[in-house]
């Protein structure tokens, strides 16, 4: 009899401690943003949420995938993070992703959610695995005190384009060096956003053999000849990347640049009303631009898949959405705080919303991650330098995606 009141005293005694057992979900996210929001997001949610701790981990963009790739096969991805539509396939294919189906048709917030980006971050087997938690689409920078400086018209086409960057490229103090160049092109990764602009516009032309036609070869000369011919890319073009062509344009170093409505505020910053944005360019029968996508995941083998839903969706609802964007300085998903937003001047939103009918994302392929972080930039460095033709770049791009 003793030793069941016992057995019964310790089972009640561990009641309360199982009551109040928490969840940790390890997050992962890149905020380059040094006014970080994520600690006033935690706290409020885990105020909300007694029972859930989060351990917001702010990894390096440079390596953020080559360290969740690695986390993953070694067995020790965090429960949810951040993840862009290239992902996707490799993840799929590494069976690392929890559909969310179930999970966002029983939300309260999903009628939140802006529309069409459900359809624009669903997976090719139909499947929902990400959460849309921000977007932007790229377009063109200006600077319009420039252009009226020499009485040029804002460009939009391809060929616009060139004249008016031959014409903004001169040497403004008389030293006889060039000191303004009239486009800073990103040669380094994620500058296929910029190429892309000016070839997979071009009518019939996408990441397939087509870039082998005409037009698409036509695309990837374009570009080398603005560097190699028209030189209006500064010299440093083969290897730059985002720091390098925002802060050239900053500086007054270039005189156009493509990039989103996340660079808008430090531009204005820095340049004021000698700043201003369009679309990108009409090339050879069409336009293109990056829809640049930003939404969250959570892992397969997450410790508590529940906690980790309820994390990303509260970074997906009204209010908590608008404060993760102050960081990211893209554009919140939700419909209340679009509604509501003010942390961009009106010229850039309407850029990015006179983006949206040509806006892509790029193929949701098994290629597409080693196309963005690898053939893309070493085939276009190598393309600017003169070591291969525009028709070898795009042979090795087009093999590429033929080989999935």
């Amino acid at each position: 009899m003793r030793n069941k009141i016992s057995i019964l005293a310790l089972v009640a005694g561990l009641i309360p401690a199982i009551a109040n057992a928490e969840s940790t979900v390890r997050f992962w996210y890149h905020f380059d943003n040094p006014e970080n929001p994520m600690s006033d997001l935690v706290a409020k949610f885990e105020a909300a949420n007694p029972d859930i701790k989060i351990d917001a981990q702010n990894v390096p963009w440079n390596s953020y995938y080559d360290n969740l790739y690695t986390a993953i096969v070694g067995g020790n991805a965090p429960d949810a993070a951040m993840l862009k539509m290239h992902a996707l396939p490799r993840l799929l294919e590494m069976e690392a992703l929890e559909p969310l189906d179930e999970r966002i048709a029983g939300w309260d917030g999903k009628d939140e959610i802006l529309e069409n980006l459900f359809d624009l971050t669903r997976a090719e087997d139909g499947k929902q695995y990400y959460l849309p938690v921000q977007y932007v689409a790229l377009y063109l920078y200006y600077r319009p005190d420039m252009f009226a400086e020499l009485g040029l018209e804002v460009p939009q086409t391809c060929e616009q384009l060139r004249e008016a960057a031959v014409k903004l490229t001169r040497d403004t103090n008389g030293d006889g060096q060039t000191d303004v160049y009239g486009f800073g092109f990103r040669g380094g990764k994620s500058g296929h956003e910029h190429w892309g602009a000016f070839t997979l516009g071009r009518t019939g032309v996408a990441l397939d053999d087509s870039l082998n036609s005409p037009e698409g070869i036509a695309g990837t000369q374009y570009v080398i000849d603005m560097f190699r011919t028209d030189k209006v890319f500064p010299p440093s073009a083969p290897n730059d990347g985002f720091q390098e062509i925002i802060g050239a344009f900053k500086t007054g170093v270039t005189a156009m640049t493509i990039h989103h409505i996340g660079s808008s505020n430090d531009l204005v910053a820095a340049l004021g009303d000698k700043v201003s944005a369009t679309t990108v360019p009409e090339c050879g029968g069409g336009r293109w631009t990056t829809f640049g996508d930003e939404s969250t995941g959570v892992f397969a083998n997450a410790s508590d898949k529940d906690a980790a839903w309820k994390w990303i969706s509260f970074l997906s609802s009204p209010e908590n959405n608008a404060q993760f964007n102050t960081a990211t300085g893209q554009l919140p998903v939700t419909r209340t705080d679009s509604a509501n937003w003010t942390a961009h001047e009106k010229r850039f939103i309407e850029a990015t919303q006179n983006s949206l009918p040509f806006a892509h994302l790029l193929p949701p392929s098994p290629a597409t991650p080693e196309f963005v972080n690898t053939v893309w930039p070493t085939n276009m460095q190598r393309a600017l330098n003169g070591e291969i033709t525009a028709e070898q770049m795009n042979e090795a791009i087009a093999k590429l995606f033929a080989e999935e």
